[in-house]
């Protein structure tokens, strides 16, 4: 039986595909994904991939660097979407923020737990930190300068909205105007003089 298009073998690579697999066969540095141990084995060996690692080994701090901005940028992301100045659990925010399946993930940051980086985000000025026997809890206060930007740009929107509605009673008037001059003189002249 040759290699040809088999229908269930494709399915079944896709349903493989879908969704988070082991952290433990996950290359950050290549963004891989491997299935298994093997997998990882031979990507482990792959010219490509020995390449990376020695772009990486060349300047660390600077890679580890970029990894652990964009993690941090995108557990604050998820903190500000959905959590904002709400007492919640660290481990339920990390655990929406790695449920994307192209997230860093932390152990390429330079933070090796979850409990160090909940007490780097408590050093913010905009995040403060809780431990009790539950857990590590967070809340997240954005500073004075969003506060300020979402209160102009609700400001612009009300006065934006009071111009149009201030227009439109201009129009309707000046349209009562031309309607209730044109009785009055019973002309025609009135009528297109409004009207131009």
């Amino acid at each position: 039986m040759g290699q040809g298009n088999n229908p269930l073998r494709a399915i079944s690579k896709h349903l493989k595909s879908k969704g988070l697999q082991k952290l433990r066969w996950y290359c950050q540095l290549c963004e891989k994904q491997c299935r298994d141990e093997n997998g990882f084995k031979c990507h482990c060996a792959s010219e490509n991939h020995l390449r990376r690692v020695q772009l990486f080994g060349s300047n660390p701090k600077r890679v580890v660097d970029e990894y652990s901005i964009i993690f941090e940028h995108n557990f604050i992301k998820a903190l500000q979407v959905s959590y904002r100045r709400v007492r919640v659990e660290a481990t339920k925010v990390y655990n929406e923020v790695v449920a994307h399946k192209s997230h860093i993930h932390m152990n390429a940051t330079k933070w090796t737990t979850l409990t160090e980086f909940v007490k780097h985000l408590g050093s913010r000025s905009d995040c403060a930190i809780e431990e009790t026997t539950k857990g590590w809890f967070i809340i997240y206060s954005p500073g004075d300068t969003e506060d300020a930007l979402l209160r102009q740009n609700e400001r612009k929107r009300s006065r934006e909205s009071t111009d149009d509605r201030l227009m439109q009673e201009v129009i309707s008037c000046n349209s009562l105007f031309c309607n209730f001059s044109a009785e009055l003189s019973g002309c025609s002249v009135a009528v297109e003089s409004c009207e131009g």
